[in-house]
C-alpha cells in the first residue's frame, strides 16, 4: 500500500489492492477489488516522461465514443500523479486462457481496431502525426530517454541515434490519418467470451496513420501467439494488402516510446 491523497483514500476505502505487473508503463498499476465492483489505479511520478493527465484527458474525450474506462478520480501531489478508473469486464488479450479460441478472438480484435479507426477526427484535439512523433523521438534521443536494452530483437545492439537516422530516411511519403489507440497491443485489449469488451491504456492515442496500430498489433500477436495467427486479425480488420514497409516503419518508431 502506498501513501495517497486523502480525497483518493476516501474513494478507495474498503478495497483490497493487487499490483499489476504486465506491461511496460512508467506507472505503477493496482487492481482495487471491492464488494460492489473493481477499480484500477495508476500511480506515476510527476517527473515521468509521459503524464497520466494526458491519458485522463483522452479517456474523458472518448467517453461515449468507445468502450473505455471511466475516470473516477485524477489528482497530484508533490511526488505522484494518481488516476483512478472503472474496470472493463474481461481478461486482457495476452492471457494464455485465450489459446483455445484464438481465431475468433483475433478477428474480434481486428474488428475492434476498425471501430477505433472510425472515430471522427475532425474535432480531435490529440495529434500524433509523424511530424509530432518524430519531434518527440528526436527529443528522447537527445535527452537519453530511449531504452536501448528494450529494443526488439532485430535491433538489439544498435544505438538510438542510429535508429533515428533510419527513421528519418525511411519516413513514408503519405499518412492515412485516422484516430489511433497508439499502443494497440494484446495487454491493452480486454476480451470477454472471445469478443472485445473494451480498450485500456490510452496515453498515446490521437490522430495518426492507421499503421501505427496495425504494426504494433502484428508485433504483439506474433510475440504472444505466433506469426501464423496474424491473418485472423487482418481478416477482422478487413485488410488484404498489408503495407509491409509501413509495418516495419511503425515498429521502428515504437522503439523510441
Amino acid at each position: 500500500m502506498i501513501e495517497i491523497p486523502s480525497s483518493l483514500a476516501e474513494l478507495t476505502d474498503g478495497f483490497s489492492w493487487e499490483p499489476i505487473t504486465i506491461g511496460h508503463s512508467e506507472a505503477m498499476t493496482f487492481l482495487l477489488k471491492g464488494q460492489h465492483g473493481n477499480q484500477y489505479l495508476k500511480v506515476q511520478s510527476v517527473h515521468a516522461v509521459e503524464r497520466l493527465y494526458v491519458e485522463k484527458e483522452k479517456l474523458e474525450w472518448l467517453e461515449g465514443k468507445l468502450p473505455v474506462p471511466r475516470v473516477l478520480f485524477y489528482g497530484t501531489d508533490e511526488i505522484n500523479e494518481y488516476l483512478l478508473m472503472s474496470e472493463i469486464k474481461g481478461v486482457n488479450a495476452a492471457d494464455p486462457s485465450h489459446r483455445d479460441s484464438l481465431p475468433a478472438m483475433l478477428k474480434s480484435i481486428g474488428a475492434g481496431l476498425k471501430t477505433i479507426h472510425r472515430v471522427r477526427i475532425d474535432n480531435c484535439p490529440f495529434i500524433q502525426s509523424l511530424d509530432v512523433k518524430m519531434k518527440e523521438a528526436k527529443n528522447r534521443v537527445e535527452q537519453d530517454l530511449v531504452d536501448e536494452e528494450d529494443f526488439d530483437e532485430v535491433r538489439i545492439g544498435r544505438k538510438a541515434s542510429e535508429l533515428f537516422e533510419e527513421l528519418v530516411s525511411k519516413r513514408p511519403l503519405r499518412e492515412e490519418l485516422v484516430f489511433t489507440h497508439g499502443d494497440y497491443c494484446m495487454p491493452n485489449i480486454i476480451v470477454e467470451n472471445q469478443r472485445v469488451s473494451g480498450f485500456i491504456d490510452w496515453g498515446r492515442a490521437g490522430v495518426a496513420d492507421k499503421y501505427q496500430d496495425i504494426a504494433l498489433a502484428i508485433r504483439s500477436i506474433s510475440s504472444n501467439f505466433g506469426k501464423e495467427f496474424v491473418p485472423f486479425f487482418l481478416a477482422g480488420y478487413e485488410i488484404k494488402d498489408v503495407d509491409e514497409s509501413k509495418v516495419d516503419y511503425y515498429q521502428l518508431m515504437d522503439e523510441f516510446f
